[in-house]
């Protein structure tokens, strides 16, 4: 298997298949060549990089390595990290195979030792394109490190207005059936969801019936009372109910101010009372004709006052000394005067 059958030496070939021993029996540098001091540190199993006919040509099973990548790896035993390499740390199968360099099986994002924008420039990896929207380079606030979609968005690392992208073209903007505002986005809404929203009425230029027309936003229910007010003037912006409306203006005196029972005054679905007396509207006679003290009311002297003059509850009921009307001589009981409430 090794011998000639003329001479024992020189051997002429040796025959690993009739050796019996391991590789390292022999190939231990005293018997036969064994590792040089330059050898990659691995096992004694030689065959599991070398074959029988050579020891170049080797196809090196990393299995067989006890070290870390970087013991060989390192520029002068094998090839290192060349000068133009990501910063990253040496532990090479993070990223390559241990067939071949390249292309790069993965890149493992934990062994990366620099930012996003050390590798995610334009040049050694792939960038922001022209058309990213406006924010730092800190590329894992939104994406992940398996893939640029499935993007969540940190809104935190924006710079610019929410406008500035949610214009319809960079990201979603305003529908055209969106409320008139010129309020920035996070005004009402968050940056977790559209909805639900958190409207801020203070922003808004136009009137309620602007937005609140059914269309818009939601509008008056098909059994509302009939109105042309605008709805503050009833509801407030953070509810519809319940209904702050009270007669407390001048124009609701006594006992109509505060609130009322609605259907004292609205016999009707309607904002416009209907006059039980139509002919004295729109004084207090329009409703009070019939609650008059019955009688004539003395103006001064034996002069009365017309019906015209009495017909307005809310004067007109002092009796005066002459014609002058300068001099009160006496006054109504209280139950006469509006502002007393006590017809």
């Amino acid at each position: 298997a090794c011998h000639s059958t003329t001479t024992w030496r020189p051997v002429i070939r040796v025959d690993h298949i009739a050796v019996l021993g391991t590789c390292f029996s022999c190939h231990n540098g005293s018997v036969a060549l064994g590792k040089s001091a330059t050898h990659i540190a691995s096992s004694n199993t030689c065959d599991d990089c070398h074959t029988t006919t050579s020891w170049a040509g080797a196809v090196f099973d990393h299995s067989a390595v006890t070290g870390s990548c970087s013991s060989c790896h390192n520029g002068t035993t094998a090839t290192g990290k060349s000068a133009t390499h990501i910063s990253t740390t040496n532990t090479c199968n993070d990223c390559h195979s241990t067939a071949t360099w390249a292309p790069v099986l993965r890149v493992d994002h934990a062994s990366v030792i620099g930012t996003c924008q050390s590798c995610h420039n334009g040049s050694i990896a792939l960038g922001k394109p022209p058309t990213h929207l406006p924010t730092g380079n800190v590329c894992d606030d939104c994406h992940v490190t398996t893939s640029w979609t499935s993007v969540r968005f940190d809104h935190s690392g924006v710079t610019s207005p929410c406008s500035t992208c949610h214009n319809g073209s960079t990201a979603t903007g305003k529908t055209a059936t969106h409320i008139v505002t010129s309020a920035q986005c996070d005004v009402c809404h968050t940056t977790v969801a559209w909805l639900p929203a958190t409207f801020d009425h203070a922003t808004v230029t136009g009137s309620c019936s602007s937005c609140h027309n059914g269309t818009s936003a939601r509008g008056k229910s098909g059994g509302h009372f009939v109105t042309s007010l605008q709805c503050d003037s009833c509801h407030n912006t953070t509810a519809w109910t319940p209904i702050r409306f009270t007669h407390t203006s001048g124009s609701y005196p006594g006992d109509h101010a505060g609130n009322p029972p609605c259907l004292t005054c609205h016999t009707s679905n309607s904002q416009t009372i209907a006059w039980p007396n139509a002919a004295y509207k729109p004084d207090c006679a329009g409703c009070h004709a019939g609650d008059y003290k019955p009688g004539p009311h003395k103006k001064y002297g034996d002069t009365k006052y017309t019906v015209s003059e009495l017909r307005n509850c809310a004067g007109s009921c002092h009796t005066y000394t002459n014609s002058t009307l300068t001099t009160i001589e006496k006054t109504r009981n209280g139950e006469h005067r509006a502002s007393d409430g006590g017809f």
